[in-house]
């Protein structure tokens, strides 16, 4: 992947993000997407080798667009100022956990892994997981090779109060209070960029295992 071209372009379609300099700069979007697209395409195949949970989803299935949605925000900008792809099974509209890749300049590129705002539905299975196994779940977390790569579960969405509907006296109760179960590293554009990017981000794949494992027994066996 050409990565250098991917962020170049993204860099300027943030100082312009209209209409009419994207149709100006088509075959450099164009250009950009494809080396995304064929990245993300190897990492499914390279990724369902190792978590064959996945299935090999299409390519197309796992990739977002670039266009926003403006109707309801206060920002009319037309585009986003990013590529992501979400590895999953089925893709990026699926329930079960996936490994989400981000390109976007100025060190916001990202690999996250995990389950994203999920459903009631399926954050209740997840809640049972923890509640019936947190030990296990915590030895995943604290592993030092773990938190050294990802720190801590994202809790940018987390609930003051547990759930009601586990007992109050729970002792890892703060592990209920998740609303998303995801972990992530923001990866700086000297790495993106560099020969070694590809073996760093499947490093992180590698290490993601037992977490990835663990969400989807609690999804796959509700």
């Amino acid at each position: 992947m050409d990565a250098a071209k991917v962020l170049e372009f993204l860099v300027n379609l943030k100082l312009n993000n209209n209409r009419e300099w994207f149709q100006d700069n088509k075959k450099w979007y164009d250009d950009s997407k494809k080396e995304v697209e064929s990245f993300v395409s190897e990492m499914i195949t390279t990724i369902s080798a190792i978590d064959p949970s996945l299935k090999t989803p299409a390519m197309k299935d796992c990739m977002f667009r670039i266009f926003r949605d403006v109707r309801f925000g206060a920002d009319k900008s037309p585009y986003k100022t990013n590529f992501g792809g979400f590895i999953a099974q089925g893709g990026r509209k699926s329930s079960y956990p996936g490994y989400y890749f981000h390109f976007e300049p100025n060190g916001e590129s990202m690999l996250a892994g995990g389950v994203y705002q999920p459903q009631p539905e399926t954050l209740k299975l997840l809640r049972n997981e923890v509640y019936y196994h947190s030990p296990e779940l915590k030895a995943i977390l604290e592993k030092p090779s773990f938190m050294e790569k990802f720190g801590q579960l994202g809790d940018f969405d987390k609930m003051k109060k547990a759930p009601k509907d586990f007992p109050a006296d729970f002792s890892d109760t703060d592990l209920l209070k998740y609303r998303s179960y995801i972990v992530l590293q923001q990866i700086p554009d000297k790495m993106v960029v560099s020969s070694e990017y590809q073996d760093h981000v499947l490093g992180l794949v590698m290490e993601l295992q037992p977490f990835m494992r663990f969400l989807n027994r609690a999804i796959s066996n509700g």
